[in-house]
């Protein structure tokens, strides 16, 4: 990793003609090659406008990763390639996160996913249609970009610009930009394969890729490149045995598994991706240009255990002291008896009896060990971006860039080995819950020039830009077993309340045909730009971004100003100051969820709906009768600062940066209200009579025959206990500094040494809590370390080719199972070691073995680990499988 000086002022309108720069900036760098990772002279096109800056003429800081620095890693998913690189960019392993597992939720700077603006070639990339329900504190709710689809194979080189920059880019870019370049070369083919596996003998995985340039027989530089992959990933299990599905077999129950619950990363089948990139130049001052992407995958993992006496609304309404029987005649005969629950083991008499009696069912009899399911989806994602830039011979030459961008992104959900409950013994085992789909256009204008003013270094540099976006988000009705009513949850007339079964799939809901739809949002932007080199040592810009989400969320306007002053030929100071927003997605407005997760050391099913739902306003009417605020969804506003130092001292080159964000109003999922408190409350204050244990369902169904409210006007929401809505809750103050040390040594004669050290200190402050509970507090606060680290060393030596890295991670907090600070777990800091070897066999064709945490290090075992079945802090920012091998062909041409 290389990190420099971006020009992020002159970005503001930019990047778009800066991106049509992009032809000319890669044959200065060699015909389109991927970039070297000791280029010190990279052109960047990400923040800025201004043509064929480096990344060392700006004031923000900006890493750039070259391609090669991406290949010569042992791992098959570009967000751990990238969490390697940067220590700035943390993401861990999901498991057991519901769809964050298909999907993983990475942080820049310790914000929010969707807190980062993700480009590629300089173009805003589509959202993934997953939100992160379960994102560990930090990420709750976010809807960010799946880079994941990016092959590391089709790229030229990453661009990471570690400033705010929502006054250059719109909505998201508050914590930073990531603009992925793909290569443009006309010629040469590279291909690759790789298998690997843990040490533990789990996790295999092995990748096939491939990337080919041709020329385009048109004008003079045109070039088609493509680049293609295919993958799989096996499953991990670090668990242990839960201490309740011990007991049940320590009392005698021999169909539960051991262990009962999988911890690990999921399955990734059938992992498909292919990116092209082509532009045909007319002329000098005409290019047409496209690029796009098609992927596919399959991610399957695991889910919380069933335990056969316990699970609420399937096995027991009682906390096991008694079985939930069922009884499925028509007129409420059925006179089933009771079954109590002993040291973990039924009556067998009672249970003999139900079994025998066609009227009566206990779930005991189809699943005597419980059930643990296997959630899952199936993913798709395609691109297209089209425009043609260039120069109008106006003036000094007015450039232009015109695009448009249309991105979707599709999952439909799939849960396999549980129930619908209220289905009884007619119940399938499998279901499709449904899906999300979310669709991205995007139309971009924009212009630039440059005017001679005799009294500046340079000239001054004019950018002006007009933005058209349209958002679609659409749920998609799952089968109809997967939320169905059933016999044993309906109200009738022998059961006005119900029988107490859950409805809809267990452990993840399918979407009824009434949440089924799409919503859209749209939005519109102006922005400007102006900078120049006032002397030959001074740097001025700024930035101006006028946007308006005139169907939902209103107007903003923000700024940026930025200025790089070079002390000496060795030593230069930067800094930027900005405003910035982030929207709420037409998603995050609309979406509605259902899955199981713990409450303190409980699970239960919880949801989230949109607040504009009638659950949600009857949520927020009984917060407002309860003396609290009513809650409200509409944009972050956020203030940028950062302030940095460069310096070169013969072949070494030190940056450090300081940067604060403040953001306000922050989106995010609340926490869980007590819906069911709520509900018993208002058939408190309204005199309807009911139990205790009374479901969500039966005080529903009650409060309906009461006429105090209509049932139907909450379909969807029936076994819920409680439910989160996306708001804005909290504020927060993010610091942190980075420091970056490069260097190329001869150490030994022929050979080159290179060696990049980068570190990372970022701390989170909740400085308006909101609502939050202690838990998610210590999470937004603790859970991202505040020291990251890593040193690699390269060495190349004729055919041979070594690399040594050093990862460090701090101390962690993991509220696990976000019990809310019932199972706390303080997580030490960790050591990791990477190597990699490879060896030229012949031209052009290289053999390479590696490891990655070559010593087999382990975060913090979990003094919890008996509740659920994780051995080790499953958060744990270097990840839990332990050490890995790898091995790898790459012939080139």
């Amino acid at each position: 990793m290389k990190n420099t000086f971006l020009n992020c002022s002159a970005a503001a309108t930019a990047i778009a003609v800066a991106t049509s720069l992009s032809a000319t900036a890669a044959n200065a760098q060699g015909e389109g090659e991927i970039v070297d990772d000791s280029n010190v002279d990279v052109v960047i096109s990400v923040g800025t406008r201004r043509s064929a800056r480096s990344a060392a003429d700006s004031p923000a800081p900006v890493d750039v990763i070259g391609g090669n620095e991406l290949l010569n890693q042992g791992d098959t998913d570009l967000s751990n390639l990238l969490r390697t690189s940067v220590p700035s960019y943390n993401v861990n392993t999901q498991p057991i996160s519901d769809a964050a597992t298909l999907i993983r939720p990475a942080n820049l700077r310790g914000l929010a996913p969707d807190s980062t603006l993700v480009l590629v070639n300089g173009k805003r990339r589509h959202r993934a249609a997953v939100i992160s329900f379960l994102g560990g504190g930090v990420s709750d709710g976010s809807q960010g970009a799946d880079i994941s689809v990016i092959p590391s194979i089709a790229l030229k080189q990453v661009e990471i610009l570690r400033d705010g920059a929502a006054s250059q880019y719109g909505s998201d870019a508050i914590a930073g930009v990531i603009n992925f370049v793909l290569r443009d070369a006309p010629d040469g083919i590279t291909v690759e394969g790789q298998w690997g596996s843990t040490y533990e003998g789990d996790g295999d995985q092995y990748k096939i890729a491939a990337n080919i340039g041709l020329p385009i027989p048109i004008g003079e530089g045109g070039f088609f490149n493509v680049s293609a992959e295919y993958g799989e990933t096996d499953a991990t299990s670090r668990s242990t045995q839960r201490d309740d599905a011990a007991a049940l077999i320590a009392a005698g129950n021999t169909a539960v598994a051991n262990p009962a619950q999988i911890w690990g990363q999921p399955n990734v089948n059938d992992d498909f991706t292919i990116f092209a990139n082509a532009a045909i130049p007319f002329s000098d001052l005409v290019e047409a240009y496209a690029f796009g992407n098609y992927s596919e995958r399959q991610v399957e993992g695991g889910f919380f255990f069933r335990n056969p006496n316990t699970r609420g609304s399937v096995n027991s309404n009682d906390g096991g002291a008694t079985l939930l029987v069922g009884d499925l005649t028509t007129d409420g005969s059925g006179a089933c008896p009771v079954i109590t629950v002993t040291n973990n083991v039924p009556d067998p008499v009672a249970l003999a009896a139900v079994a025998a009696d066609p009227d009566c069912f206990v779930f005991n009899e189809l699943l005597p060990g419980g059930f643990t399911p296997r959630f899952g989806g199936d993913l798709e994602d395609k691109s297209v971006v089209a425009g043609i830039r260039g120069e109008i011979p106006f003036g000094n030459g007015l450039r232009y860039d015109i695009s448009y961008t249309y991105g979707r992104n599709d999952v439909d959900f799939f849960i396999n080995n549980t129930i619908n409950a209220s289905l009884g013994p007619n119940t399938p085992r499998d279901f499709m819950p449904g899906g999300y789909s979310q669709v991205d256009n995007n139309l971009n204008v924009d212009f630039g020039y440059s005017i001679p003013v005799g009294i500046f270094a340079s000239d001054l540099n004019f950018a002006l830009g007009f933005e058209h976006r349209s958002e679609e988000f659409t749920i998609r009705a799952g089968d109809p077993a997967s939320f169905q009513i059933g016999p044993l949850a309906a109200p009738s007339v022998a059961f006005p309340a119900g029988q107490g079964f859950s409805s809809s799939s267990n452990g993840f809901g399918g979407f009824t045909t009434a949440s089924a739809g799409t919503t859209e949002q749209k939005n519109y932007a102006v922005y400007g730009e102006v900078g120049a080199d006032l002397t030959d040592d001074f740097t001025l810009e700024g930035a101006v971004r006028y946007e308006d989400f005139y169907d939902s969320f209103g107007d903003t306007l923000n700024y940026k100003i930025g200025a790089l002053y070079s002390v000496s030929d060795n030593l230069s100071v930067r800094s930027t100051y900005s405003t910035g927003f982030h929207a709420p997605t037409a998603g995050q407005a609309n979406v509605t969820n259902i899955t199981t997760a713990f409450s303190g050391s409980t699970l239960v099913d919880q949801g989230t709906i949109p607040l504009s739902s009638n659950a949600g306003q009857f949520i927020a009417d009984f917060i407002v009768a309860n003396g609290g605020d009513r809650p409200t969804l509409g944009p972050e506003k956020s203030k940028n600062f950062t302030l940095g130092a460069a310096l070169d001292v013969g072949n070494v080159k030190f940056t450090v940066d300081f940067f604060q964000i403040l953001v306000d109003d922050r989106i995010s999922i609340s926490e869980q209200q007590d819906f069911l408190g709520a509900l018993q409350q208002t058939a408190t204050n309204n005199m309807v009579a009911f139990s205790p244990m009374d479901t969500t369902s039966q005080l529903l169904n009650l409060l309906d025959a009461a006429s105090v409210l209509n049932s139907a006007d909450f379909a969807g929401s029936e076994d819920l206990t409680s439910f989160g809505f996306f708001n804005n809750d909290f504020d927060t103050r993010t610091r942190g500094m980075d420091f970056v040390l490069s260097s190329s040594l001869d150490i030994v004669d022929g050979g080159v040494t290179d060696v990049n050290i980068a570190t990372n200190w970022t701390d989170t402050k909740v400085t308006r809590r909101g609502t939050l509970g202690d838990g998610r507090l210590r999470q937004l606060e603790e859970n991202i370390p505040h020291w990251r680290s890593n040193m690699t060393i390269t060495h190349r030596q004729g055919p041979v080719r070594g690399l040594f890295r050093v990862n460090y991670y701090g101390p962690f907090f993991e509220d696990h199972l976000d019990s809310g600070l019932a199972l706390p777990i303080d997580g030490a800091s960790q050591m990791t070691f990477d190597v990699e070897l490879g060896y030229q066999v012949i031209d052009n064709i290289e053999v390479i073995a590696g490891a990655r945490n070559v010593f087999d290090s382990h975060p913090t075992e979990n003094p919890w680990a008996g509740v659920a079945g994780a051995t080790y802090a499953v958060t744990a920012p270097g990840g839990f499988n332990g050490g890995s091998y790898y091995f790898k062909v790459r012939a080139e041409f």
